[in-house]
């Protein structure tokens, strides 16, 4: 992860805020500077028409949360979860259209570009010190099952003592049980006498 790397993300996300502010400058670096400033007064002028009602957006992975509430409270919105929620819920009062018109779709761009950054940056380190192979695990058929309804296969049972050094199969459950009561009773009897 070089920091030139690091520079190009920053002003690729950069420019997905100018992007959603709606401005029209022609440096990335100055929109990107107004970006937030745009969007919060967009934000204000749509809560006048349609006011802010709760909803609870779930995130997938830790990645998302913390973009998703760093964008929240870039814009003043409060994020919160009532206790017995799960870490990756958040709640939100926010009105709808600026959800569906400018949030959520700026969440998306972002936590795109930067899953796609952390996923090179986690392949480069994996290849380069646990192992080069960084490829999926391959799909291989399922081994063919009992049918559900077929009736399952006869216990093995051996009387024949095994070969020395050899385990002999398993015994029945029911039939252990009754031999150590049988040996339970023996000695019980040896010694009353």
């Amino acid at each position: 992860m070089s920091e030139s790397d690091e520079a190009r993300l920053i002003e690729k996300l950069r420019a997905i805020e100018a992007l959603f502010a709606g401005t029209d400058s022609d440096g990335e670096r100055t929109a990107a500077a107004n970006a937030r400033d745009g969007i919060l007064d967009r934000l204000i002028e749509v809560a006048k028409d349609d006011p802010p009602v709760e909803f609870r957006f779930t995130m997938a992975d830790i990645w998302q949360r913390r973009v998703f509430l760093a964008l929240l409270r870039r814009y003043d919105i409060r994020p919160y979860r009532f206790k017995g929620q799960r870490r990756t819920t958040v709640m939100a009062k926010v009105s709808t259209s600026f959800v569906d018109e400018t949030l959520w779709p700026e969440f998306e761009a972002l936590s795109s570009s930067l899953q796609t950054y952390l996923d090179e940056v986690t392949s480069r380190v994996v290849a380069e010190v646990i192992h080069a192979d960084v490829s999926e695990a391959s799909v291989v058929e399922e081994p063919k099952q009992l049918p559900a309804n077929a009736a399952p296969p006869p216990p093995i049972t051996s009387t024949a003592a095994a070969p020395k050094g050899e385990a002999s199969a398993p015994e029945d459950p029911q039939r252990q049980r009754n031999r150590n009561k049988k040996k339970r009773n023996k000695s019980k009897k040896r010694k009353r006498r």
